[in-house]
Protein backbone atom coordinates (compact mmCIF):
# COMPACT_ATOMS: atom_id res chain seq x y z
CA UNK A 1 0.00 0.00 0.00
CA UNK A 2 1.29 3.24 -0.96
CA UNK A 3 1.93 5.83 2.33
CA UNK A 4 -0.70 8.13 2.44
CA UNK A 5 -0.47 11.60 1.19
CA UNK A 6 1.12 14.82 3.26
CA UNK A 7 -1.95 16.49 4.95
CA UNK A 8 -0.52 20.27 5.21
CA UNK A 9 -1.52 21.78 8.55
CA UNK A 10 -1.79 25.18 9.45
CA UNK A 11 0.63 24.90 12.71
CA UNK A 12 4.09 24.30 9.72
CA UNK A 13 7.29 26.07 9.95
CA UNK A 14 7.77 29.64 8.26
CA UNK A 15 9.86 32.43 7.29
CA UNK A 16 8.01 35.46 8.07
CA UNK A 17 8.32 37.45 10.87
CA UNK A 18 5.00 38.51 11.36
CA UNK A 19 2.16 36.64 9.79
CA UNK A 20 -0.57 39.00 9.58
CA UNK A 21 -4.08 37.38 9.14
CA UNK A 22 -6.08 40.64 8.08
CA UNK A 23 -4.80 41.20 4.48
CA UNK A 24 -5.67 45.12 5.06
CA UNK A 25 -3.56 46.31 7.83
CA UNK A 26 -0.59 44.01 5.78
CA UNK A 27 2.28 46.02 5.56
CA UNK A 28 3.93 45.71 2.27
CA UNK A 29 7.79 44.74 3.08
CA UNK A 30 10.98 46.65 1.92
CA UNK A 31 12.73 45.63 -0.70
CA UNK A 32 15.60 43.74 -1.27
CA UNK A 33 14.70 41.37 1.98
CA UNK A 34 16.70 38.64 3.22
CA UNK A 35 15.26 35.24 3.60
CA UNK A 36 16.50 32.23 5.63
CA UNK A 37 15.97 28.85 5.37
CA UNK A 38 14.86 26.82 8.18
CA UNK A 39 16.27 23.47 7.60
CA UNK A 40 17.15 21.52 10.58
CA UNK A 41 20.06 19.43 10.11
CA UNK A 42 18.66 16.19 10.36
CA UNK A 43 16.11 17.36 7.42
CA UNK A 44 16.26 15.84 4.15
CA UNK A 45 17.12 19.29 2.43
CA UNK A 46 19.70 19.95 4.58
CA UNK A 47 21.33 15.79 3.91
CA UNK A 48 21.10 16.78 0.01
CA UNK A 49 23.30 20.04 1.00
CA UNK A 50 26.97 18.33 1.23
CA UNK A 51 25.89 17.07 -2.85
CA UNK A 52 24.10 19.87 -4.11
CA UNK A 53 26.82 22.61 -2.60
CA UNK A 54 27.13 24.96 0.76
CA UNK A 55 23.85 27.22 1.36
CA UNK A 56 23.68 30.85 0.09
CA UNK A 57 21.95 33.78 1.64
CA UNK A 58 18.94 34.61 -0.52
CA UNK A 59 16.81 37.57 -0.87
CA UNK A 60 14.24 39.24 -2.35
CA UNK A 61 14.17 41.92 -5.18
CA UNK A 62 11.60 42.98 -7.70
CA UNK A 63 12.12 42.68 -11.34
CA UNK A 64 8.95 44.41 -12.02
CA UNK A 65 6.00 46.48 -10.90
CA UNK A 66 2.81 47.92 -11.77
CA UNK A 67 1.50 45.46 -13.62
CA UNK A 68 -2.24 43.87 -14.09
CA UNK A 69 -2.97 40.56 -12.83
CA UNK A 70 -0.01 38.89 -14.69
CA UNK A 71 -0.64 34.77 -15.39
CA UNK A 72 2.05 33.37 -17.21
CA UNK A 73 5.77 33.84 -17.13
CA UNK A 74 8.15 32.67 -20.47
CA UNK A 75 11.54 32.63 -20.65
CA UNK A 76 13.76 31.86 -23.64
CA UNK A 77 17.21 30.27 -24.08
CA UNK A 78 19.04 33.22 -24.68
CA UNK A 79 17.40 35.05 -21.79
CA UNK A 80 14.61 37.06 -22.36
CA UNK A 81 11.45 37.01 -19.96
CA UNK A 82 7.88 37.61 -21.25
CA UNK A 83 4.67 37.38 -18.98
CA UNK A 84 0.73 37.84 -20.08
CA UNK A 85 -1.56 39.62 -18.34
CA UNK A 86 -5.09 37.86 -18.05
CA UNK A 87 -7.11 40.38 -17.91
CA UNK A 88 -5.59 43.21 -20.82
CA UNK A 89 -4.28 40.16 -23.09
CA UNK A 90 -0.95 41.81 -23.61
CA UNK A 91 2.69 40.26 -23.77
CA UNK A 92 4.96 42.42 -22.05
CA UNK A 93 8.64 41.96 -22.55
CA UNK A 94 10.83 42.56 -19.04
CA UNK A 95 13.70 44.61 -19.83
CA UNK A 96 15.60 45.94 -16.54
CA UNK A 97 12.97 46.35 -14.40
CA UNK A 98 10.17 47.79 -17.63
CA UNK A 99 7.27 45.86 -18.54
CA UNK A 100 7.15 46.50 -22.15
CA UNK A 101 4.15 45.43 -24.06
CA UNK A 102 5.08 43.49 -27.34
CA UNK A 103 2.08 41.89 -27.97
CA UNK A 104 -1.64 41.96 -27.60
CA UNK A 105 -4.10 38.91 -27.43
CA UNK A 106 -7.87 39.23 -28.71
CA UNK A 107 -9.03 37.58 -25.49
CA UNK A 108 -12.30 36.87 -23.79
CA UNK A 109 -11.18 38.40 -20.44
CA UNK A 110 -14.42 37.11 -17.57
CA UNK A 111 -13.90 35.51 -14.06
CA UNK A 112 -11.15 33.69 -14.28
CA UNK A 113 -10.84 33.49 -17.88
CA UNK A 114 -8.58 35.44 -20.24
CA UNK A 115 -4.82 35.17 -21.29
CA UNK A 116 -3.17 32.74 -19.12
CA UNK A 117 -0.50 30.22 -20.14
CA UNK A 118 2.87 31.67 -22.22
CA UNK A 119 5.84 29.56 -23.07
CA UNK A 120 8.73 30.22 -25.23
CA UNK A 121 9.87 27.44 -27.81
CA UNK A 122 12.75 25.69 -27.45
CA UNK A 123 14.00 26.68 -30.41
CA UNK A 124 13.31 30.26 -30.10
CA UNK A 125 16.45 31.02 -31.64
CA UNK A 126 15.72 29.42 -34.43
CA UNK A 127 11.56 30.11 -34.75
CA UNK A 128 11.04 33.04 -32.78
CA UNK A 129 8.08 31.46 -31.68
CA UNK A 130 6.30 31.82 -28.25
CA UNK A 131 3.14 29.79 -27.34
CA UNK A 132 -0.27 31.33 -25.54
CA UNK A 133 -3.46 29.65 -24.07
CA UNK A 134 -6.20 31.77 -23.74
CA UNK A 135 -10.20 32.13 -23.84
CA UNK A 136 -11.44 34.00 -27.17
CA UNK A 137 -13.85 35.89 -28.16
CA UNK A 138 -15.18 32.71 -30.07
CA UNK A 139 -16.18 31.39 -26.64
CA UNK A 140 -13.22 28.53 -26.79
CA UNK A 141 -9.95 28.41 -24.66
CA UNK A 142 -6.94 27.60 -27.36
CA UNK A 143 -3.60 27.26 -27.61
CA UNK A 144 -1.96 29.38 -30.34
CA UNK A 145 1.70 30.15 -31.71
CA UNK A 146 3.24 33.10 -33.12
CA UNK A 147 6.50 35.58 -33.85
CA UNK A 148 6.88 39.08 -32.08
CA UNK A 149 4.21 41.38 -33.97
CA UNK A 150 2.71 38.63 -36.10
CA UNK A 151 -0.92 37.08 -36.29
CA UNK A 152 -1.10 33.97 -34.14
CA UNK A 153 -1.35 30.52 -35.19
CA UNK A 154 -3.78 28.35 -33.83
CA UNK A 155 -2.86 24.69 -32.88
CA UNK A 156 -5.35 23.69 -30.66
CA UNK A 157 -8.74 25.05 -30.30
CA UNK A 158 -12.38 23.70 -28.99
CA UNK A 159 -11.04 23.21 -25.09
CA UNK A 160 -14.25 24.01 -23.08
CA UNK A 161 -13.94 28.06 -21.36
CA UNK A 162 -15.95 28.97 -18.45
CA UNK A 163 -15.98 32.18 -16.03
CA UNK A 164 -14.19 29.57 -13.63
CA UNK A 165 -12.13 26.56 -14.04
CA UNK A 166 -10.11 27.30 -16.80
CA UNK A 167 -6.51 25.54 -16.38
CA UNK A 168 -4.27 27.55 -18.90
CA UNK A 169 -0.69 26.35 -17.48
CA UNK A 170 1.47 25.90 -20.64
CA UNK A 171 5.22 24.17 -20.42
CA UNK A 172 7.24 22.27 -22.52
CA UNK A 173 8.56 19.39 -20.64
CA UNK A 174 11.91 17.99 -20.99
CA UNK A 175 10.86 15.47 -23.75
CA UNK A 176 10.40 18.91 -26.00
CA UNK A 177 7.01 18.17 -26.34
CA UNK A 178 3.98 21.36 -25.31
CA UNK A 179 1.82 20.39 -22.31
CA UNK A 180 -1.13 22.18 -21.15
CA UNK A 181 -3.49 21.85 -18.39
CA UNK A 182 -7.17 22.30 -18.74
CA UNK A 183 -9.93 23.22 -15.99
CA UNK A 184 -13.28 21.14 -16.24
CA UNK A 185 -14.98 24.38 -17.15
CA UNK A 186 -18.30 23.72 -14.73
CA UNK A 187 -18.52 20.30 -16.67
CA UNK A 188 -17.13 18.13 -13.99
CA UNK A 189 -18.38 14.92 -14.78
CA UNK A 190 -16.81 15.08 -18.50
CA UNK A 191 -13.12 15.43 -16.38
CA UNK A 192 -13.67 11.21 -16.39
CA UNK A 193 -14.25 11.14 -20.04
CA UNK A 194 -10.62 10.56 -21.91
CA UNK A 195 -12.21 12.15 -25.09
CA UNK A 196 -13.05 15.25 -23.74
CA UNK A 197 -10.45 18.14 -23.50
CA UNK A 198 -11.88 19.46 -20.03
CA UNK A 199 -10.42 18.43 -16.36
CA UNK A 200 -7.24 17.13 -18.07
CA UNK A 201 -3.19 17.26 -18.79
CA UNK A 202 -2.99 17.69 -22.76
CA UNK A 203 0.96 16.61 -24.32
CA UNK A 204 1.15 17.60 -27.57
CA UNK A 205 3.84 18.43 -30.50
CA UNK A 206 4.54 22.05 -30.90
CA UNK A 207 2.34 22.18 -34.06
CA UNK A 208 -0.39 21.04 -31.78
CA UNK A 209 -0.85 16.80 -32.91
CA UNK A 210 -0.92 14.14 -30.48
CA UNK A 211 2.72 13.57 -28.80
CA UNK A 212 4.26 10.29 -29.71
CA UNK A 213 3.50 7.85 -26.62
CA UNK A 214 0.42 9.51 -25.54
CA UNK A 215 -1.82 6.90 -23.84
CA UNK A 216 -4.76 7.44 -25.41
CA UNK A 217 -4.55 6.62 -29.40
CA UNK A 218 -4.53 9.76 -31.76
CA UNK A 219 -5.11 12.03 -28.65
CA UNK A 220 -3.55 14.45 -27.11
CA UNK A 221 -4.97 13.98 -23.36
CA UNK A 222 -1.86 12.33 -21.33
CA UNK A 223 -4.18 12.44 -17.41
CA UNK A 224 -7.89 12.92 -16.54
CA UNK A 225 -9.77 13.22 -13.49
CA UNK A 226 -8.48 16.90 -13.11
CA UNK A 227 -10.61 19.91 -11.60
CA UNK A 228 -8.57 22.78 -12.68
CA UNK A 229 -4.79 21.80 -13.08
CA UNK A 230 -2.96 25.31 -12.80
CA UNK A 231 1.00 24.44 -12.19
CA UNK A 232 3.26 22.26 -13.84
CA UNK A 233 6.71 21.29 -12.80
CA UNK A 234 9.66 18.72 -13.28
CA UNK A 235 12.29 17.01 -11.56
CA UNK A 236 15.79 16.38 -12.69
CA UNK A 237 14.44 12.84 -13.40
CA UNK A 238 11.89 13.87 -15.52
CA UNK A 239 8.73 13.29 -12.59
CA UNK A 240 6.65 15.57 -14.11
CA UNK A 241 4.36 17.09 -10.73
CA UNK A 242 1.01 19.47 -10.66
CA UNK A 243 -0.71 21.91 -8.99
CA UNK A 244 -4.60 21.85 -8.85
CA UNK A 245 -7.64 23.44 -7.02
CA UNK A 246 -9.47 21.23 -5.24
CA UNK A 247 -12.95 21.91 -3.89
CA UNK A 248 -13.83 22.20 -0.39
CA UNK A 249 -11.41 21.15 1.32
CA UNK A 250 -8.84 19.20 -1.01
CA UNK A 251 -6.14 21.18 -2.86
CA UNK A 252 -3.86 19.11 -4.62
CA UNK A 253 -0.55 17.97 -5.56
CA UNK A 254 -0.40 15.70 -7.82
CA UNK A 255 2.76 13.33 -9.28
CA UNK A 256 1.38 13.02 -13.21
CA UNK A 257 1.57 9.00 -14.86
CA UNK A 258 0.71 8.84 -18.39
CA UNK A 259 -3.05 7.75 -18.89
CA UNK A 260 -3.67 8.41 -14.49
CA UNK A 261 -6.67 8.91 -13.54
CA UNK A 262 -7.07 11.64 -10.83
CA UNK A 263 -10.35 11.29 -9.29
CA UNK A 264 -12.04 14.40 -10.00
CA UNK A 265 -15.22 14.75 -9.74
CA UNK A 266 -15.52 10.94 -8.11
CA UNK A 267 -13.04 11.31 -5.24
CA UNK A 268 -10.74 14.13 -4.14
CA UNK A 269 -7.71 14.26 -1.43
CA UNK A 270 -6.35 11.05 -0.23
CA UNK A 271 -9.80 8.26 -0.91
CA UNK A 272 -6.78 5.05 -1.56
CA UNK A 273 -9.87 4.01 -3.92
CA UNK A 274 -8.57 1.46 -6.95
CA UNK A 275 -8.75 3.03 -9.97
CA UNK A 276 -7.68 6.78 -8.66
CA UNK A 277 -4.42 8.22 -8.00
CA UNK A 278 -3.86 10.07 -4.39
CA UNK A 279 -2.12 12.99 -4.55
CA UNK A 280 0.98 13.90 -2.75
CA UNK A 281 0.20 16.41 -0.38
CA UNK A 282 -3.33 17.80 0.32
CA UNK A 283 -4.55 21.07 1.57
CA UNK A 284 -7.34 23.26 2.49
CA UNK A 285 -8.07 25.95 -0.16
CA UNK A 286 -7.99 28.68 2.60
CA UNK A 287 -4.34 27.53 3.03
CA UNK A 288 -3.38 26.96 -0.31
CA UNK A 289 -5.21 27.81 -3.82
CA UNK A 290 -2.21 26.30 -5.50
CA UNK A 291 -1.41 28.00 -9.11
CA UNK A 292 1.97 27.84 -10.29
CA UNK A 293 4.36 25.46 -9.68
CA UNK A 294 8.04 25.01 -10.41
CA UNK A 295 10.84 22.64 -9.06
CA UNK A 296 14.56 23.55 -8.74
CA UNK A 297 16.65 22.10 -10.74
CA UNK A 298 20.50 23.22 -11.35
CA UNK A 299 19.66 26.06 -9.91
CA UNK A 300 21.23 29.17 -7.94
CA UNK A 301 20.08 28.27 -4.64
CA UNK A 302 22.26 24.68 -3.43
CA UNK A 303 19.60 24.62 -0.04
CA UNK A 304 16.75 24.52 -2.35
CA UNK A 305 18.23 22.25 -4.79
CA UNK A 306 15.48 19.68 -6.31
CA UNK A 307 12.60 21.03 -4.11
CA UNK A 308 9.24 21.86 -5.59
CA UNK A 309 7.92 25.31 -5.31
CA UNK A 310 3.75 26.44 -4.91
CA UNK A 311 2.53 29.43 -5.30
CA UNK A 312 -0.66 30.32 -3.44
CA UNK A 313 -3.93 32.66 -4.35
CA UNK A 314 -6.04 32.20 -1.03
CA UNK A 315 -3.15 31.12 1.09
CA UNK A 316 -0.85 34.35 0.11
CA UNK A 317 2.44 32.21 0.24
CA UNK A 318 5.16 30.46 -1.36
CA UNK A 319 5.22 26.63 -0.76
CA UNK A 320 8.39 24.48 -0.88
CA UNK A 321 8.15 20.58 -0.80
CA UNK A 322 10.96 18.82 -0.10
CA UNK A 323 10.89 16.07 -2.66
CA UNK A 324 12.15 12.51 -0.57
CA UNK A 325 14.16 9.68 -2.64
CA UNK A 326 11.14 7.80 -3.35
CA UNK A 327 9.55 11.06 -5.19
CA UNK A 328 6.82 11.52 -2.65
CA UNK A 329 6.82 14.85 -0.28
CA UNK A 330 8.64 14.32 2.91
CA UNK A 331 8.59 18.43 4.48
CA UNK A 332 7.00 21.07 3.66
CA UNK A 333 7.64 24.76 4.17
CA UNK A 334 5.84 28.07 4.14
CA UNK A 335 7.45 30.95 2.69
CA UNK A 336 6.37 34.70 3.35
CA UNK A 337 3.17 34.00 4.64
CA UNK A 338 0.70 36.81 4.14
CA UNK A 339 3.52 39.56 3.12
CA UNK A 340 2.94 40.05 -0.71
CA UNK A 341 -0.65 38.79 -1.08
CA UNK A 342 -2.00 36.09 -3.57
CA UNK A 343 0.32 34.27 -5.97
CA UNK A 344 -0.47 32.78 -9.35
CA UNK A 345 3.08 31.52 -10.51
CA UNK A 346 6.14 30.45 -9.43
CA UNK A 347 9.42 29.86 -12.24
CA UNK A 348 12.59 28.89 -12.50
CA UNK A 349 14.65 31.94 -14.23
CA UNK A 350 17.47 31.20 -16.54
CA UNK A 351 19.89 32.47 -13.97
CA UNK A 352 18.61 29.80 -11.35
CA UNK A 353 16.51 32.47 -9.25
CA UNK A 354 12.82 32.06 -8.95
CA UNK A 355 10.53 34.72 -9.97
CA UNK A 356 7.17 35.35 -8.26
CA UNK A 357 4.07 36.94 -10.00
CA UNK A 358 1.27 38.65 -7.89
CA UNK A 359 -2.27 38.69 -8.13
CA UNK A 360 -3.64 41.27 -5.95
CA UNK A 361 -5.30 43.43 -8.90
CA UNK A 362 -7.42 40.38 -10.22
CA UNK A 363 -10.66 41.02 -8.74
CA UNK A 364 -9.91 38.99 -5.85
CA UNK A 365 -7.22 40.79 -4.07
CA UNK A 366 -6.68 44.05 -2.01
CA UNK A 367 -3.55 46.03 -4.32
CA UNK A 368 -1.25 47.41 -2.82
CA UNK A 369 1.31 50.20 -3.74
CA UNK A 370 2.91 49.12 -7.21
CA UNK A 371 1.08 45.99 -7.36
CA UNK A 372 1.05 43.54 -9.55
CA UNK A 373 4.44 42.90 -9.39
CA UNK A 374 7.35 40.35 -10.36
CA UNK A 375 9.52 39.41 -7.86
CA UNK A 376 12.53 37.54 -7.67
CA UNK A 377 13.77 35.31 -5.35
CA UNK A 378 17.83 34.88 -5.41
CA UNK A 379 21.43 35.17 -3.92
CA UNK A 380 21.58 38.06 -2.00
Amino acid sequence: MRPKCLIVALAVTTICAACVADEASRTAPEFPRPLETTDSPTSPAAATQEEAGSPVPIEVTVVASNLEAPWGVAFTPDGRAFVAERDTGRVLELVEGEAVEVQRLDVNASGEAGLLGLAASPEWETDGLLYAYFTSPQGDNRIVRFRLGEAPEPILTGIPAASIHDGGRLAFGPDGMLYATTGDATRAQQAQDPTTLNGKILRMTPDGQPAPGNPFRSSVVYSYGHRNVQGLAWSADGTLYATEFGPGEHDEVNRIRAGGNYGWPVVTGDADREGFIDPEAVASPAQASWSGAAILVEGAIPQWEGNLFAAALRGQRLYRFVLGPDGGVAEVEELLVGEIGRLRSVAQAPDGSLWLLTNNRDGRGRPGENDDRVLRIGPS
